[in-house]
Protein backbone atom coordinates (compact mmCIF):
# COMPACT_ATOMS: atom_id res chain seq x y z
CA UNK A 1 0.00 0.00 0.00
CA UNK A 2 2.77 2.26 1.27
CA UNK A 3 4.97 1.85 -1.88
CA UNK A 4 1.98 2.00 -4.61
CA UNK A 5 1.04 4.77 -2.89
CA UNK A 6 4.27 6.72 -3.48
CA UNK A 7 4.35 5.79 -7.07
CA UNK A 8 1.00 7.49 -7.46
CA UNK A 9 2.07 10.65 -5.56
CA UNK A 10 5.34 10.85 -8.17
CA UNK A 11 3.34 10.15 -11.47
CA UNK A 12 0.88 12.91 -9.92
CA UNK A 13 3.94 15.38 -9.69
CA UNK A 14 4.91 14.14 -13.10
CA UNK A 15 1.79 15.39 -14.66
CA UNK A 16 1.50 18.28 -12.99
CA UNK A 17 4.96 19.54 -13.55
CA UNK A 18 4.71 18.87 -17.62
CA UNK A 19 1.09 20.69 -17.28
CA UNK A 20 3.66 23.96 -16.13
CA UNK A 21 6.28 22.71 -18.47
CA UNK A 22 3.90 22.71 -21.52
CA UNK A 23 3.34 26.58 -20.43
CA UNK A 24 6.78 28.16 -20.28
CA UNK A 25 8.62 29.62 -22.44
CA UNK A 26 12.06 27.92 -24.06
CA UNK A 27 14.77 27.61 -26.73
CA UNK A 28 16.84 24.84 -27.40
CA UNK A 29 19.85 24.71 -29.86
CA UNK A 30 21.25 21.56 -31.60
CA UNK A 31 25.30 22.11 -31.21
CA UNK A 32 26.37 24.88 -29.36
CA UNK A 33 29.83 24.97 -30.70
CA UNK A 34 30.01 25.31 -34.68
CA UNK A 35 33.13 25.75 -36.86
CA UNK A 36 32.67 27.30 -40.38
CA UNK A 37 35.39 27.73 -43.31
CA UNK A 38 35.41 31.42 -44.10
CA UNK A 39 33.07 31.60 -47.65
CA UNK A 40 31.13 28.51 -46.56
CA UNK A 41 27.54 28.42 -45.04
CA UNK A 42 26.15 27.30 -42.11
CA UNK A 43 22.99 26.53 -40.31
CA UNK A 44 22.22 27.30 -36.41
CA UNK A 45 20.09 24.25 -35.57
CA UNK A 46 17.17 25.77 -33.14
CA UNK A 47 13.61 24.81 -31.96
CA UNK A 48 11.66 27.20 -29.45
CA UNK A 49 8.66 26.57 -27.28
CA UNK A 50 5.70 28.94 -25.57
CA UNK A 51 2.78 28.15 -24.27
CA UNK A 52 -0.42 26.93 -25.98
CA UNK A 53 -2.89 29.11 -26.86
CA UNK A 54 -0.46 32.13 -28.05
CA UNK A 55 0.65 33.32 -31.05
CA UNK A 56 4.16 34.36 -32.62
CA UNK A 57 4.63 37.91 -33.27
CA UNK A 58 7.86 38.72 -34.09
CA UNK A 59 11.64 36.49 -34.09
CA UNK A 60 14.80 37.55 -33.90
CA UNK A 61 18.51 36.59 -34.07
CA UNK A 62 21.07 38.18 -31.90
CA UNK A 63 24.72 38.18 -32.02
CA UNK A 64 26.67 39.23 -28.89
CA UNK A 65 28.40 42.03 -30.60
CA UNK A 66 24.61 44.38 -29.50
CA UNK A 67 22.60 43.80 -26.92
CA UNK A 68 21.14 40.48 -27.00
CA UNK A 69 17.56 42.22 -25.97
CA UNK A 70 17.43 45.17 -27.42
CA UNK A 71 19.17 44.80 -30.29
CA UNK A 72 20.25 46.15 -33.25
CA UNK A 73 19.49 42.12 -34.45
CA UNK A 74 21.14 40.50 -37.52
CA UNK A 75 17.39 39.13 -38.14
CA UNK A 76 14.41 40.98 -37.17
CA UNK A 77 11.32 40.51 -38.48
CA UNK A 78 9.50 43.00 -37.16
CA UNK A 79 11.99 45.49 -39.19
CA UNK A 80 12.56 42.75 -42.13
CA UNK A 81 15.85 43.67 -42.14
CA UNK A 82 17.34 40.52 -43.56
CA UNK A 83 20.19 41.05 -46.02
CA UNK A 84 21.15 38.74 -48.55
CA UNK A 85 24.16 36.70 -46.31
CA UNK A 86 21.75 35.91 -43.03
CA UNK A 87 18.16 33.87 -43.79
CA UNK A 88 15.88 32.75 -41.46
CA UNK A 89 15.15 29.16 -42.49
CA UNK A 90 12.41 28.39 -39.60
CA UNK A 91 8.73 30.03 -39.28
CA UNK A 92 6.86 31.08 -36.44
CA UNK A 93 5.62 28.03 -34.73
CA UNK A 94 8.64 25.53 -32.82
CA UNK A 95 11.60 25.80 -35.98
CA UNK A 96 13.80 29.50 -35.50
CA UNK A 97 16.85 27.43 -37.75
CA UNK A 98 19.18 30.79 -39.25
CA UNK A 99 21.28 30.14 -42.11
CA UNK A 100 24.79 32.53 -42.88
CA UNK A 101 25.85 32.58 -46.00
CA UNK A 102 29.24 33.36 -47.53
CA UNK A 103 30.63 32.95 -43.71
CA UNK A 104 33.51 36.03 -42.47
CA UNK A 105 35.98 36.36 -39.65
CA UNK A 106 33.59 39.03 -37.98
CA UNK A 107 30.65 36.43 -38.06
CA UNK A 108 32.27 34.60 -35.44
CA UNK A 109 31.17 34.75 -31.72
CA UNK A 110 27.82 33.87 -29.46
CA UNK A 111 24.59 33.88 -31.41
CA UNK A 112 21.08 34.13 -30.15
CA UNK A 113 17.50 33.44 -30.57
CA UNK A 114 14.27 36.33 -29.12
CA UNK A 115 11.00 35.76 -29.84
CA UNK A 116 7.83 37.71 -28.52
CA UNK A 117 3.73 36.00 -28.31
CA UNK A 118 0.82 38.22 -28.29
CA UNK A 119 0.14 37.64 -24.80
CA UNK A 120 1.19 40.24 -22.30
CA UNK A 121 4.68 39.92 -21.19
CA UNK A 122 5.33 37.05 -23.13
CA UNK A 123 8.63 37.67 -24.48
CA UNK A 124 11.58 35.39 -24.49
CA UNK A 125 15.41 35.17 -25.09
CA UNK A 126 17.16 31.73 -25.29
CA UNK A 127 20.39 31.85 -23.85
CA UNK A 128 23.49 29.54 -24.18
CA UNK A 129 23.15 30.13 -28.06
CA UNK A 130 25.73 28.81 -30.29
CA UNK A 131 29.26 30.60 -30.95
CA UNK A 132 30.52 30.42 -34.51
CA UNK A 133 34.45 29.88 -35.15
CA UNK A 134 35.41 30.80 -38.50
CA UNK A 135 38.75 29.39 -40.17
CA UNK A 136 40.73 29.34 -43.47
CA UNK A 137 41.16 26.15 -45.26
CA UNK A 138 44.63 26.09 -45.50
CA UNK A 139 46.93 24.14 -47.95
CA UNK A 140 50.34 22.30 -47.17
CA UNK A 141 52.75 22.17 -50.11
CA UNK A 142 55.77 19.31 -50.15
CA UNK A 143 58.57 20.23 -52.04
CA UNK A 144 61.11 18.04 -53.21
CA UNK A 145 64.40 17.78 -50.46
CA UNK A 146 62.97 21.54 -49.42
CA UNK A 147 63.79 23.29 -52.51
CA UNK A 148 62.54 26.41 -52.75
CA UNK A 149 62.11 26.98 -56.49
CA UNK A 150 60.75 23.85 -58.63
CA UNK A 151 62.26 22.31 -62.15
CA UNK A 152 61.14 20.06 -65.02
CA UNK A 153 61.36 16.61 -63.59
CA UNK A 154 60.65 17.57 -59.68
CA UNK A 155 57.83 16.57 -57.73
CA UNK A 156 55.46 17.80 -55.43
CA UNK A 157 52.17 17.23 -52.83
CA UNK A 158 49.54 19.59 -52.03
CA UNK A 159 47.20 18.62 -48.90
CA UNK A 160 44.40 20.71 -48.18
CA UNK A 161 43.25 20.97 -44.51
CA UNK A 162 40.63 21.80 -42.67
CA UNK A 163 41.00 22.26 -38.91
CA UNK A 164 37.30 22.21 -38.26
CA UNK A 165 36.67 18.77 -39.42
CA UNK A 166 39.60 16.94 -40.42
CA UNK A 167 37.69 13.57 -40.68
CA UNK A 168 34.92 13.89 -42.74
CA UNK A 169 36.01 16.65 -44.86
CA UNK A 170 36.03 15.74 -49.05
CA UNK A 171 37.76 18.62 -51.05
CA UNK A 172 38.07 19.39 -54.87
CA UNK A 173 41.05 20.61 -56.25
CA UNK A 174 41.09 23.11 -59.46
CA UNK A 175 43.75 24.46 -61.69
CA UNK A 176 43.28 28.15 -62.94
CA UNK A 177 39.44 27.91 -61.67
CA UNK A 178 39.01 24.53 -63.63
CA UNK A 179 38.49 21.28 -61.42
CA UNK A 180 40.73 18.59 -61.82
CA UNK A 181 40.32 15.73 -59.25
CA UNK A 182 39.00 15.56 -55.75
CA UNK A 183 40.88 14.39 -52.51
CA UNK A 184 42.55 16.09 -49.90
CA UNK A 185 45.95 15.39 -51.58
CA UNK A 186 47.17 16.26 -55.49
CA UNK A 187 49.77 14.97 -56.45
CA UNK A 188 52.29 16.29 -58.78
CA UNK A 189 54.12 13.59 -60.56
CA UNK A 190 57.59 14.41 -62.56
CA UNK A 191 56.54 18.06 -63.53
CA UNK A 192 56.63 19.70 -66.72
CA UNK A 193 56.01 23.52 -67.67
CA UNK A 194 52.77 22.10 -68.58
CA UNK A 195 52.50 22.04 -64.49
CA UNK A 196 52.55 25.89 -64.31
CA UNK A 197 49.27 27.70 -62.55
CA UNK A 198 47.15 28.61 -59.84
CA UNK A 199 45.92 25.54 -57.80
CA UNK A 200 42.91 25.92 -54.98
CA UNK A 201 41.16 23.56 -53.05
CA UNK A 202 37.55 24.08 -51.38
CA UNK A 203 35.29 21.94 -49.39
CA UNK A 204 33.24 19.73 -51.94
CA UNK A 205 29.83 20.14 -50.27
CA UNK A 206 30.76 24.13 -49.80
CA UNK A 207 31.30 24.93 -53.27
CA UNK A 208 31.59 28.73 -51.98
CA UNK A 209 34.55 28.07 -49.60
CA UNK A 210 37.20 31.02 -49.91
CA UNK A 211 40.29 28.70 -50.89
CA UNK A 212 43.86 28.67 -50.49
CA UNK A 213 46.19 29.58 -53.37
CA UNK A 214 49.02 28.40 -54.36
CA UNK A 215 51.25 29.36 -57.73
CA UNK A 216 53.26 26.79 -58.74
CA UNK A 217 55.73 27.70 -61.85
CA UNK A 218 58.30 25.16 -63.23
CA UNK A 219 61.35 26.17 -64.23
CA UNK A 220 63.75 25.19 -67.00
CA UNK A 221 66.24 25.61 -69.33
CA UNK A 222 66.89 27.08 -72.74
CA UNK A 223 64.77 25.44 -75.52
CA UNK A 224 63.81 25.93 -78.89
CA UNK A 225 66.28 27.85 -79.72
CA UNK A 226 66.79 29.36 -82.83
CA UNK A 227 68.95 31.81 -84.87
CA UNK A 228 66.87 34.26 -87.88
CA UNK A 229 68.53 36.64 -90.26
CA UNK A 230 66.85 40.33 -90.71
CA UNK A 231 65.66 41.00 -93.44
CA UNK A 232 68.04 38.23 -95.17
CA UNK A 233 70.22 36.05 -95.37
CA UNK A 234 71.77 36.86 -98.79
CA UNK A 235 72.81 40.77 -98.33
CA UNK A 236 73.57 43.28 -100.43
CA UNK A 237 77.63 44.73 -99.78
CA UNK A 238 77.16 47.66 -97.56
CA UNK A 239 73.53 46.93 -96.11
CA UNK A 240 72.77 46.71 -92.58
CA UNK A 241 71.96 42.59 -91.19
CA UNK A 242 70.79 41.54 -87.77
CA UNK A 243 71.31 38.30 -86.16
CA UNK A 244 68.37 37.63 -84.34
CA UNK A 245 68.99 34.62 -81.35
CA UNK A 246 65.47 33.48 -79.98
CA UNK A 247 64.49 30.86 -76.90
CA UNK A 248 61.89 30.16 -74.11
CA UNK A 249 63.05 29.54 -70.47
CA UNK A 250 62.34 30.09 -66.67
CA UNK A 251 63.45 32.43 -65.39
CA UNK A 252 64.20 33.84 -69.01
CA UNK A 253 67.54 33.40 -70.55
CA UNK A 254 70.17 35.53 -68.67
CA UNK A 255 73.17 35.79 -71.73
CA UNK A 256 72.92 35.40 -75.24
CA UNK A 257 76.21 34.50 -77.02
CA UNK A 258 77.37 34.74 -81.08
CA UNK A 259 79.99 32.50 -82.81
CA UNK A 260 80.93 32.59 -86.12
CA UNK A 261 82.75 29.63 -87.38
CA UNK A 262 86.40 29.58 -89.29
CA UNK A 263 87.05 27.05 -90.84
CA UNK A 264 87.40 24.16 -87.93
CA UNK A 265 87.63 27.06 -85.16
CA UNK A 266 84.72 28.39 -83.37
CA UNK A 267 84.79 32.06 -82.41
CA UNK A 268 82.82 34.17 -80.33
CA UNK A 269 81.89 37.42 -81.93
CA UNK A 270 79.22 38.75 -79.63
CA UNK A 271 77.30 38.98 -76.26
CA UNK A 272 73.74 40.33 -77.16
CA UNK A 273 70.09 39.10 -78.34
CA UNK A 274 70.64 40.78 -81.49
CA UNK A 275 74.17 41.33 -83.37
CA UNK A 276 74.17 44.15 -85.71
CA UNK A 277 76.18 44.69 -88.68
CA UNK A 278 76.10 48.39 -90.01
CA UNK A 279 77.04 48.22 -93.93
CA UNK A 280 78.33 44.24 -94.06
CA UNK A 281 81.47 43.51 -96.36
CA UNK A 282 82.83 40.38 -97.68
CA UNK A 283 84.86 39.71 -94.47
CA UNK A 284 81.65 39.57 -92.86
CA UNK A 285 80.18 36.53 -94.80
CA UNK A 286 80.21 32.98 -92.88
CA UNK A 287 78.02 30.94 -90.57
CA UNK A 288 76.64 31.85 -87.70
CA UNK A 289 75.15 30.29 -84.18
CA UNK A 290 74.10 31.59 -81.24
CA UNK A 291 73.29 30.41 -78.00
CA UNK A 292 71.03 30.84 -74.90
CA UNK A 293 71.75 30.27 -70.97
CA UNK A 294 69.94 30.45 -67.66
CA UNK A 295 70.62 29.12 -64.57
CA UNK A 296 68.95 25.99 -65.37
CA UNK A 297 71.58 24.97 -68.34
CA UNK A 298 72.28 26.44 -71.79
CA UNK A 299 71.33 25.66 -75.92
CA UNK A 300 72.41 26.23 -78.77
CA UNK A 301 70.52 27.03 -82.35
CA UNK A 302 71.18 25.63 -85.56
CA UNK A 303 74.01 27.27 -87.99
CA UNK A 304 72.82 30.12 -90.38
CA UNK A 305 74.93 31.02 -93.28
CA UNK A 306 75.35 34.56 -93.84
CA UNK A 307 75.97 35.64 -97.56
CA UNK A 308 76.86 38.93 -98.99
CA UNK A 309 76.93 39.53 -102.55
CA UNK A 310 80.01 42.13 -103.93
CA UNK A 311 78.87 44.29 -106.85
CA UNK A 312 81.11 45.68 -109.56
CA UNK A 313 79.78 49.02 -110.96
CA UNK A 314 79.65 49.11 -114.94
CA UNK A 315 81.53 52.43 -114.84
CA UNK A 316 84.71 50.38 -113.61
CA UNK A 317 84.02 47.51 -116.18
CA UNK A 318 84.18 50.85 -118.93
CA UNK A 319 87.34 51.64 -117.96
CA UNK A 320 89.15 48.85 -117.89
CA UNK A 321 88.04 47.94 -121.18
CA UNK A 322 88.82 51.09 -122.56
CA UNK A 323 92.58 50.72 -120.51
CA UNK A 324 92.76 46.95 -121.88
CA UNK A 325 91.61 47.83 -125.27
CA UNK A 326 94.29 50.75 -125.56
CA UNK A 327 97.17 48.76 -124.50
CA UNK A 328 96.59 46.39 -126.98
CA UNK A 329 96.64 48.92 -129.72
CA UNK A 330 99.80 49.97 -128.43
CA UNK A 331 101.55 46.66 -128.64
CA UNK A 332 100.40 45.62 -131.86
CA UNK A 333 101.47 49.10 -132.97
CA UNK A 334 104.65 48.40 -132.30
CA UNK A 335 104.88 44.93 -133.64
CA UNK A 336 104.10 46.25 -136.71
CA UNK A 337 106.52 48.75 -136.73
CA UNK A 338 109.03 46.92 -135.95
CA UNK A 339 108.20 43.92 -139.16
CA UNK A 340 107.82 46.91 -141.52
CA UNK A 341 111.53 47.94 -140.59
CA UNK A 342 112.73 44.34 -141.11
CA UNK A 343 111.28 44.41 -144.55
CA UNK A 344 112.19 47.31 -145.97
CA UNK A 345 114.95 45.99 -148.39
CA UNK A 346 113.36 43.21 -149.62
CA UNK A 347 110.27 43.66 -151.24
CA UNK A 348 110.20 44.64 -155.01
CA UNK A 349 108.27 47.65 -156.19
CA UNK A 350 104.61 47.35 -157.15
CA UNK A 351 102.36 50.01 -158.22
CA UNK A 352 99.47 49.12 -156.26
CA UNK A 353 99.02 47.91 -152.68
CA UNK A 354 97.86 45.08 -151.69
CA UNK A 355 97.11 42.98 -148.60
CA UNK A 356 98.39 40.48 -147.16
CA UNK A 357 96.16 38.00 -145.40
CA UNK A 358 99.11 36.35 -143.11
CA UNK A 359 100.37 39.72 -142.06
CA UNK A 360 96.61 40.26 -140.16
CA UNK A 361 96.81 40.25 -136.30
CA UNK A 362 93.99 39.32 -134.08
CA UNK A 363 94.05 40.11 -130.47
CA UNK A 364 91.36 38.93 -127.96
CA UNK A 365 91.88 40.22 -124.29
CA UNK A 366 89.38 39.45 -121.80
CA UNK A 367 87.17 42.42 -119.55
CA UNK A 368 87.05 40.51 -116.46
CA UNK A 369 88.89 37.86 -114.32
CA UNK A 370 86.69 35.48 -113.02
CA UNK A 371 88.89 34.01 -110.22
CA UNK A 372 88.79 37.61 -108.38
CA UNK A 373 85.61 39.51 -109.16
CA UNK A 374 82.00 37.56 -108.70
CA UNK A 375 80.37 38.87 -111.35
CA UNK A 376 81.85 38.03 -114.75
CA UNK A 377 79.71 38.13 -117.89
CA UNK A 378 82.56 37.21 -120.10
CA UNK A 379 83.22 39.94 -122.33
CA UNK A 380 85.98 40.38 -124.58
CA UNK A 381 87.89 43.09 -126.71
CA UNK A 382 88.86 42.28 -129.90
CA UNK A 383 91.54 44.45 -131.66
CA UNK A 384 92.51 43.91 -135.76
CA UNK A 385 95.38 45.31 -137.14
CA UNK A 386 96.18 44.77 -141.01
CA UNK A 387 98.87 46.31 -143.25
CA UNK A 388 100.51 46.08 -146.37
CA UNK A 389 103.44 43.93 -147.15
CA UNK A 390 103.59 45.41 -151.15
CA UNK A 391 105.85 48.93 -151.35
CA UNK A 392 105.41 51.44 -153.84
CA UNK A 393 108.10 51.64 -156.51
CA UNK A 394 111.93 53.77 -155.28
CA UNK A 395 111.34 56.71 -157.30
CA UNK A 396 108.02 57.50 -155.55
CA UNK A 397 109.07 56.49 -151.98
CA UNK A 398 112.36 58.85 -152.56
CA UNK A 399 109.84 61.82 -153.21
CA UNK A 400 107.24 61.00 -150.23
CA UNK A 401 109.92 60.35 -147.72
CA UNK A 402 106.85 60.99 -144.76
CA UNK A 403 104.63 58.51 -146.27
CA UNK A 404 106.66 55.50 -147.52
CA UNK A 405 103.89 52.82 -147.33
CA UNK A 406 100.38 53.41 -148.69
CA UNK A 407 99.41 50.59 -146.58
CA UNK A 408 96.78 51.17 -143.86
CA UNK A 409 96.15 50.08 -140.61
CA UNK A 410 92.67 49.16 -139.16
CA UNK A 411 91.59 48.67 -135.57
CA UNK A 412 88.47 47.12 -134.52
CA UNK A 413 87.11 47.24 -130.56
CA UNK A 414 84.35 45.85 -129.42
CA UNK A 415 82.74 43.45 -126.38
CA UNK A 416 81.55 39.93 -127.40
CA UNK A 417 78.87 38.66 -125.49
CA UNK A 418 79.59 35.24 -125.94
CA UNK A 419 82.13 32.94 -124.03
CA UNK A 420 83.97 30.75 -127.15
CA UNK A 421 83.03 33.53 -129.98
CA UNK A 422 83.65 32.43 -133.82
CA UNK A 423 85.63 35.09 -135.52
CA UNK A 424 85.25 35.63 -139.29
CA UNK A 425 88.02 37.17 -140.82
CA UNK A 426 86.86 40.54 -142.43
Amino acid sequence: MCAEGRNLKWTLMLLILGGIFCRTYRVRYRRQHICAVKGSSVVFRCSFFYPDGERVQTVKWGHERHSIYAGPFIYDSELNNASSRFEYIGNRHHNCSLKIHQVEHNDAGKYTFRFTTDSRGGKWTGGGGPTLKIIDLSMVVSKPNGKETMKEGDSVNLTCVNSCDKLSSEFTWFKNGENITEGPVLHLRNMSVTNSGNYTCSLKSHTGTAPPVKHIDVEYGPKNTSASVEPSAKADAGSNVTLICSSHANPPVENYTWFKIYDNDIIAVGQQHEYRFNEVSQGDDGQYFCRATNKHGSQNSSVIALEIKVFWPTLTRDVLMIATSAATLLTVATLVAIRRLSKKGTVSPEADCEVDAQNSVYVNWPVCDASKYNQCDGELVYATVNFNTKRKSDVVEQMDPLNDDGCVIYTTVGRNQLLNPSWTEP
